[in-house]
């Protein structure tokens, strides 16, 4: 899988930037990241995204900027969460690069078409600029090896409502253009399956101060997490969906047909029905394999994976 072409769509906050750094550390072919708006507006995204990028040297990754708003749903953004700057608060050295001049949707809609029949999409924040794409060149659904989404609620509660997931939530419209398409292979990585994957407090505190690389990095997102807002864990939703991408067998699940609720009251609900669908909902999670693979990738403490589910965000 190493050598498969990804790009990751992001809104980047907190867990997408982790989630970049593990996707880079595992040695992922990334060939280029889009981003969108949703955890930050799209030009913070697109900031951050850069900063990331040339904290870890690779510069040299395109970052195309998407979508600045849903298909139709009104705009909310998760600052409560991921801090006004969306990295918690962190400060990195600024990148020098500056976004390409191709769009995020017509950035999928080109790799695509060059890398047809190979590439992987990796979508962490809302589904925006898939549904664009989609819409303007609707054969990518054949061009595209497989669709992971970090996105929806299937049998557990939202965290944006008591109903919805947040990225799903965030546009969807967006969402449910990207589930009715026949994609090869469609995977949707939900809060199932991500609330059970969480960076505890414990570990977080074992992380020297002042550290660099991958291990320091994680510790200046999350501090504010763990600090501030006071959490026991950090759910590692965005992680848990490239390390699917990475290697499929994380998670199991069941094919199922998706609708997503658009009206306002049970907005961005999630509800899997039986029926003949190519997308697989996962319902089931390696949590240990994964949390010590995402650990001992970055370089940080590996620490009980059941710790920090108390109270985690």
């Amino acid at each position: 899988m190493m050598a498969v072409p990804l790009i990751l769509d992001v809104d980047t906050g907190v867990d997408d930037a982790a989630a970049i750094a593990f996707a880079l550390s595992k040695g992922a072919n990334l060939i280029g990241v889009s981003t969108v708006a949703g955890n930050v507006p799209v030009d913070v995204a697109t900031r951050n995204t850069l900063d990331v990028l040339h904290y870890f040297g690779r510069s040299d990754i395109p970052v195309h900027r998407g979508a600045t708003r849903a298909l139709v749903a009104s705009y909310r953004a998760a600052t409560e969460v991921h801090g006004g700057n969306g990295l918690g608060g962190a400060q990195f050295p600024e990148s020098g690069e500056r976004a390409a001049s191709l769009a995020g949707p017509a950035f999928i809609i080109e790799s695509a078409a060059k890398h047809a029949g190979d590439l992987v999409l990796v979508m962490l924040g809302p589904l925006t600029n898939l549904a664009i794409a989609l819409n303007v060149r609707p054969e990518i659904v054949r061009q595209v090896r497989q669709v992971v989404v970090m996105g929806g609620a299937y049998t557990v509660p939202g965290n944006v409502t008591p109903h919805a997931e947040f990225n799903v939530y965030a546009d969807p419209h967006a969402a449910q253009q990207v589930f009715d398409a026949h994609w090869e292979q469609l995977t949707l990585v939900g809060l199932d399956v991500t609330h059970r994957t969480v960076f505890s407090r414990e570990a977080w505190s074992r992380i020297p101060t002042g550290m660099d690389g991958a291990a320091g990095f994680v510790r200046a997102i999350m501090e504010r997490t763990f600090t501030e807002r006071d959490m026991s864990g950090f759910y590692l939703h965005d992680p848990l969906a490239v390390a699917v991408a990475l290697d499929p067998t994380i998670v199991s699940g069941t094919p199922r047909l998706v609708k997503v609720h658009t009206d306002e009251v049970h907005r961005g609900q999630t509800v899997a029905l039986e029926g003949e669908s190519r997308a697989m909902v996962a319902t089931e999670v390696n949590a240990g394999r994964f949390v010590r693979d995402l650990s001992e990738t970055l370089g940080l403490p590996l620490v009980d994976s059941v710790v920090g589910h108390e109270r985690a965000e």
